[in-house]
């Protein structure tokens, strides 16, 4: 048995019941190293096996390979499995070891996390999208900042900037800058539901120039975002508010 889970942004509490179910049924738990050590305080007694970036085809086929030979195995990513997780490459890469039942439980996803940190930036149509180019060209990242700006939905930007990519949130807001005001309400989350989570609200023009990391979510604004007593709110439309 092979559960594909989707641990949160991280702290005990922001795990669902079925995520704790899945691990505390499992023989071992397999992730990305960070995750694992999250993990590891707070289900001390598991076997964990972790491997570093960009080894995620390692990672999953040694989960089932652990589940072949009859074992549960947890595969765990942070947020939720299905969103940049590791439910599709687990069911792509599944097709191999078709005796294997897989099962995927959902978590809670940065967007959602932290947008309950920061008020509710989400509440109308928005777009989720990372600037990670590792498995996506820049070409296409570029295509859908622009239409998501031109659209005016309200975007949760995932990845936003790394050593590699200093320069890349930059980029994003420039493009969006195209098409929403500079004075976009937007907002930021660090650190989602672990040690030092830091969170802020500032405009476009103020996030160009803003410094992220590839533990910051990002949260720009549509062209009815608020900042309500220091808490993003984007309104659905209701009448006599």
């Amino acid at each position: 048995m092979l559960y594909v889970v989707g641990f949160g942004p991280g702290e005990h509490s922001g795990l669902t019941f079925a995520a704790e179910t899945a691990i505390l049924k499992s023989d071992v738990v397999v992730g990305y190293t960070v995750y694992t050590e999250i993990l590891t305080k707070q289900y001390p007694d598991k076997k964990f096996v972790s491997t570093g970036m960009r080894q995620e085809t390692e990672r999953v086929k040694y989960a089932f390979e652990e589940a072949v030979k009859g074992r549960t195995v947890s595969l765990v990513c942070s947020g939720d499995s299905g969103v940049y997780g590791m439910a599709c490459l687990a069911l792509e890469m599944g097709e191999k070891y078709p005796e294997t039942e897989i099962e995927i439980v959902p978590g809670v996803t940065a967007a959602l996390s932290g947008g309950a940190v920061l008020g509710a930036p989400l509440t109308h149509d928005f777009a989720v999208i990372s600037l990670s180019d590792l498995l996506t060209p820049w070409e296409k990242i570029e295509k859908r900042l622009e239409c998501a700006a031109i659209g005016d939905f309200a975007v949760a930007v995932y990845n936003p900037s790394s050593k590699k990519r200093a320069d890349y949130l930059m980029k994003a807001c420039d493009i969006m800058l195209k098409y929403k005001a500079p004075e976009t309400v937007c907002g930021y989350v660090k650190n989602i539901g672990r040690d030092n989570e830091e969170s802020g609200i500032m405009t476009l023009s103020e996030l160009r120039n803003f410094s992220a990391d590839m533990f910051t979510t990002v949260f720009v604004g549509n062209s009815e975002t608020k900042n309500i007593n220091g808490r993003m709110v984007t309104p659905r439309g209701y009448k006599n508010v």
